[in-house]
């Protein structure tokens, strides 16, 4: 059952509440949600592409042909924030909006931070800077390239980057008794609407969220765009909280995506 009130949305599962919401704010202005501290933030920051967004893309020429010429995509960017993005206050927005380490272990909270090779030291950096002193690299493993236009380098990127960060104490880790790599298959599933350029497959960002988080945790995305992030997490019973500034992918995202979420019936 599905309860829509403005931008607030609840599931219930037996007598527990569920709740998704998806602000068209910038995370900056997060205090005045009065929003729960998460146990865990995952983030696609912008790569900072700028105007080549698409040069190693075929979409760069029309039809995906060169002797077509330019499309409407060449010289642009995937959308008018990719680029000049606040890394530290993105680390401040995650340093208060992480639950504290709690004295028991296996419960410490982390973020998850999707970014490109060439950004991984600098969020590594930052991070301490806000006291995230420990990471573990990850790496997602494609079965194709979207390099196209770099074919004939023979070696083109199939691959995206991210840092698992935390403060002190492990995080919390779920692996029912199973080794977990520090490389993921890059699983995409075709049911889910396609929002955003930069959109992240629905099943890793749930394999993610399970190893992490238990059901009834707060995940917190501060650069939602197509609230892939909170369609996860709420598949997964975790409550769940989105900001994102630009105001079509907040209304799409709100449309096509946060509408008619099934409930996973086992936990």
């Amino acid at each position: 059952m599905t309860e829509q009130n403005n931008d607030i949305s609840f599931r219930k599962k037996d007598d527990t509440k569920i709740k998704y919401e998806l602000f068209n704010d910038h995370f900056q202005n997060y205090k005045r949600y009065h929003i729960p501290k998460a146990q865990l933030v995952i983030a696609d920051i912008p790569y900072n592409l700028g105007n080549n967004a698409y040069a190693s893309s075929n979409e760069w020429y029309v039809d995906g042909d060169n002797k077509n010429g330019e499309s409407d995509k060449a010289n642009k960017q995937f959308f008018d924030t990719d680029k000049n993005f606040n890394i530290a206050e993105f680390m401040h927005f995650c340093s208060k909006m992480l639950i504290k380490e709690p004295k028991e272990t296996g419960k410490a909270p982390c973020m998850i931070v999707f970014c490109s090779f060439q950004q991984l030291q600098m969020v590594i950096e930052n991070a301490k800077n806000h006291g995230f002193n420990n990471y573990i690299p990850i790496v997602f493993i494609k079965k194709s390239s979207a390099q196209v236009l770099k074919a004939n380098m023979k070696i083109v990127g199939a691959t995206e980057y991210g840092l698992v960060l935390y403060r002190e104490k492990l995080p919390k880790f779920n692996n029912n008794g199973k080794m977990v790599l520090n490389w993921f298959e890059w699983e995409t599933d075709g049911k889910y609407p396609k929002l955003h350029p930069t959109q992240k497959p629905i099943p890793v960002l749930k394999k993610l969220i399970s190893i992490f988080t238990d059901y009834g945790d707060v995940v917190i995305d501060p650069v939602a765009g197509s609230a892939s992030t909170l369609r996860a997490a709420a598949e997964l019973n975790r409550n769940s909280y989105g900001f994102e500034i630009k105001k079509e992918f907040c209304e799409q995202a709100k449309k096509r995506m946060l509408n008619d979420i099934p409930m996973t019936l086992l936990l």
